[in-house]
């Protein structure tokens, strides 16, 4: 795909042709370990032939390791800088400069193909409020400024990702489609922008959520299953949650005059953990069907022929440390666990193949966390509980893989993701002495009890509560 020049429909005329599968890579801060660049991009990204992958930032060291890949590349602007690089335009210039003029100029290691700056993260979030709202434009405005000044303009286009609940539909009819009325002023100075700029629409997909939120919603009907009941608007038939969920924004666009912009899913996945109907089974299904129906360029009813130009898998990688707030499943996310094992099959590029799993992976040494039952644990229940403040929990959520495990299984568990947050060391697994160091796997079915990787990319450790494990707590009482 290098090279490769995607005509849009205003230049055509016609359907849209080619449609793009990338992948979105995490920070490494919602990581406590995680994998190197140095090994995620050749053993994960070009092993399995993808073509393009989003950043949510741009990190140096992620950016360094793409240099020479010819993978297309989309990097991001963290909210928190939107208000900054909205009041300056220095500061923006300074953001391009240092941030992507750098990467795509550079020689020596090859540059990197930056195509997009995503400006945001899903800023437009009603539980955010006003926090960024006010921003968002005025930070993709001075970006927008600085990549003319840089002469790039014409091979990076400025984006804004927005999740789905910016347009919704009262009667769950996508032709009733339009935009959240407390976002119709920013929408349009958005879409104007965009429209200007030649930019596409990117809006995220959480399915798994919707399904989660919507009773009334069958799961056969959310994983492309052709045995699902079809939901009727007028003329169309919608055979999936996905082509309905695209065409609520076509209809939303339409409304206020941008029918024709181009649509790119930012992201879209299934969690394989967590919570109910959170399994890497589950997860194959969804994915599956939907690399088919956007390899099949079926498009959708009110875009026949013309699927969204480009989607965008979310995640490749499990993060152990991306806040729960929504859900244990937050930290599941991945095609591959936290180490790079595929936890099923699809295809990112790579076509009949299986997926191919990082190799040369560096753990630390073979030894684990569990609990002492030589000693008395009958009140090992805050102990545990003070683990999981720190380390991640949650496969011992309802439904999680870990989840029928039992006592004291699951207060081991517990203690060994603690024990491992904190690179093995000795007094990481005291616990007021209930704890002990083994060399034997404690791990049990589908219950992985993992080992940390050894890497210098660790992050801080943030010695605060990231969520009520009450759930969990609770079960580490002896029944």
């Amino acid at each position: 795909m290098e090279g490769d020049r995607r005509v849009t429909t205003r230049e055509s005329g016609k359907g849209w042709g080619a449609t793009a599968v990338g992948v979105n890579w995490g920070a490494s801060s919602s990581s406590s370990h995680p994998l190197p660049p140095s090994v995620v991009v050749p053993g994960l990204l070009q092993a399995n032939r993808v073509s393009r992958v989003k950043l949510p930032d741009a990190d140096p060291s992620v950016l360094a390791s793409l240099a020479g890949s010819g993978i297309a590349v989309a990097i991001g602007v963290p909210n928190e800088m939107l208000r900054s690089l909205s009041s300056s335009k220095s500061a923006a210039v300074s953001w391009v400069h240092d941030n992507v003029t750098r990467y795509v100029s550079s020689t020596g290691g090859g540059s990197v193909r930056i195509e997009f700056i995503a400006v945001g993260d899903e800023a437009f979030l009603v539980s955010y409020g006003q926090t960024f709202q006010p921003h968002v434009v005025g930070a993709a405005t001075n970006i927008q400024r600085a990549l003319t000044a840089a002469n790039l303009a014409n091979t990076v286009k400025v984006i804004v990702p927005c999740s789905s609940d910016v347009y919704q539909s009262e009667s769950n009819l996508p032709s009733k489609g339009h935009f959240r009325p407390d976002l119709n002023k920013t929408m349009i100075e958005l879409l104007s922008f965009l429209d200007k700029h030649g930019s596409p629409f990117v809006v995220d997909i959480n399915p798994f959520l919707t399904f989660q939120q919507k009773k009334n919603l069958s799961l056969d009907f959310v994983l492309f299953q052709t045995n699902s009941h079809a939901l009727s608007d007028g003329p169309n038939k919608y055979r999936n949650h996905f082509d309905m969920s695209i065409d609520t924004l076509v209809s939303a666009l339409s409304k206020v005059g941008y029918a024709e912009m181009d649509i790119i899913v930012g992201k879209i996945g299934w969690p394989t953990d967590g919570a109910m109907n959170a399994t890497p089974a589950v997860a194959q299904i969804f994915m599956q069907g939907l690399v088919d129906h956007l390899q099949s360029k079926a498009g959708t009813p009110l875009r026949p022929k013309r699927p969204p130009r480009e989607t965008y898998i979310f995640s490749l990688l499990d993060e152990d440390q991306r806040s729960i707030k929504t859900g244990n499943y937050e930290r599941h996310w991945g095609i591959f666990t936290f180490d790079g094992q595929a936890k099923y099959n699809v295809d990112l590029g790579q076509g009949s193949k299986a997926l191919a799993s990082a190799h040369d992976v560096d753990y630390l040494a073979q030894k684990w966390c569990v609990v002492n039952n030589n000693k008395d644990i009958s009140n090992v229940s805050s102990s545990a509980s003070e683990a999981c403040s720190a380390a991640d929990c949650s496969a011992l959520s309802p439904g999680g893989s870990c989840s029928g495990i039992g006592w004291p299984g699951n207060v081991s568990y517990a203690f060994n993701n603690y024990f491992q947050l904190h690179d093995q060391s000795a007094d990481s697994c005291d616990f007021d002495g209930l704890g002990l160091i083994t060399t034997v796997d404690p791990s049990v079915g589908d219950c992985r009890y993992t080992i940390a990787l050894r890497t210098s990319f660790s992050t801080s450790i943030h010695q605060t509560l990231v969520a009520r494990w009450s759930t969990m707590i609770q079960g580490f009482d002896h029944k």
